[in-house]
């Protein structure tokens, strides 16, 4: 049995530390130990983050998937932040994954998702800090007139959408020219799952 599953946590005290584009929040709090008893009080910040999704977009006839190239502030320490990526945003109140889904598509790379949305994951990304999670779905499209400059100027969105041949992408991902983990994440699961393209 999962004794984890059992266990209690209590947070004794939750301030703001910052508001901005994300927010910060300090907490006072302790945990029951796998050994019993109760943790010592223990200070802890927390990044806290709307949910997210992330959309693998395949084209079957053209063995090839929709990425996009974007700067990400949070890459600037390795030189080059510009990140090769799949379709992403944020879930705005009262969206559904599936219609941020959707909607991003159409806004970063003016691709109409017509064909069902497969969940393949529901993860937390980085849950030592932060309280985000990801929605990581497969679907497909024809790609075959995708391509350009897209996003939304008032969001400083500055995107381009690129159709890679299957084999392109597995060398990026061999060579750890993709370094972001909910794109490393959905094509290792697109690689273990051929079948989904043909079927």
């Amino acid at each position: 049995m999962d004794q984890s599953n059992q266990m209690q946590f209590e947070v004794l005290q939750q301030e703001p530390g910052y508001q901005g584009f994300f927010q910060l929040q300090r907490l006072q709090l302790r945990h029951q130990l796998f050994a019993g008893g109760w943790s010592s009080v223990m200070g802890r910040e927390l990044v806290k983050r709307k949910a997210a999704v992330v959309v693998l977009v395949a084209d079957p006839e053209a063995q090839s998937i929709l990425m996009l190239e974007q700067f990400r502030v949070g890459a600037m320490h390795t030189g080059n932040p510009w990140l090769k990526e799949l379709v992403a945003g944020l879930i705005e109140p009262g969206e559904s994954p599936e219609q941020v889904a959707r909607r991003e598509a159409m806004e970063e790379a003016g691709v109409e998702l017509n064909s069902d949305l497969q969940l393949i994951h529901h993860y937390l990304p980085s849950p030592g800090g932060s309280d985000e999670e990801i929605f990581l779905f497969v679907t497909k499209s024809d790609l075959s007139q995708v391509g350009g400059i897209h996003g939304v100027p008032s969001e400083h969105e500055d995107i381009r959408a690129l159709v890679v041949p299957l084999n392109q992408a597995w060398q990026w991902l061999d060579k750890g020219q993709i370094n972001n983990a909910a794109s490393i994440i959905a094509l290792q699961w697109l690689r273990l799952n051929p079948e989904w393209l043909s079927s």
